[in-house]
This record gives C-alpha cells, structure tokens and sequence, in this order.
C-alpha cells in the first residue's frame, strides 16, 4: 500500500513509517530469497543439498510473508472503506 509523502520536510511522516513496518516482513523475506537464489547460482562446482533446502524453505518463508502482508493489508483497507459508512449510519 503506497502512502503519499505530504510533508514539506525530507522525514517521513507517521504513516509511512507504519507502512514500513507493516512491509518489513515481507522485505526481509524477500532479501532471504535473493540470497538463497544467489547461493545456489553461484555455488562451484554447483549447489548442494543443503543450499536447495535453504532455497525451498526461502521460498515456503516468501509464500508465507506475502499472505501474511495481504491479509493486514487488506483488513486495513476493508477498514478504511467501512469507517465511513459505520459514520453516516451511526
């Protein structure tokens, strides 16, 4: 979920660093492929056993943190639709 930048200063506002946070799960998840992908590209004279389990379990851990971040991500956003509507009928 991208956040506009609103402020005038080059700091990020409160909402941008809760975006960041939200996100930061799945970054780092993300960063942990890579490296298994590199490792098993880069490995000589090729990958081992353990390098293709580390890359399974990179991916099962990339699965796992992008389902995670949708479902906060979209409770946020149902949030954010319904809050309005709870207004005008209350």
């Amino acid at each position: 979920m991208r956040v506009p930048h609103t402020s005038r200063s080059d700091e990020p506002t409160a909402a941008e660093l809760a975006a960041i946070d939200r996100e930061m799960p799945l970054i780092k998840a993300e960063m942990t492929l890579v490296e298994a992908e590199a490792r098993v590209l880069t490995a000589v004279p090729g990958p081992t056993g353990l390098d293709w389990r580390r890359l399974r379990r990179a991916e099962r851990g990339m699965v796992v943190a992008w389902l995670a971040f949708r479902t906060v991500d979209q409770a946020s956003t149902a949030a954010a639709v319904i809050a309005p509507i709870l207004k005008r009928v209350a």
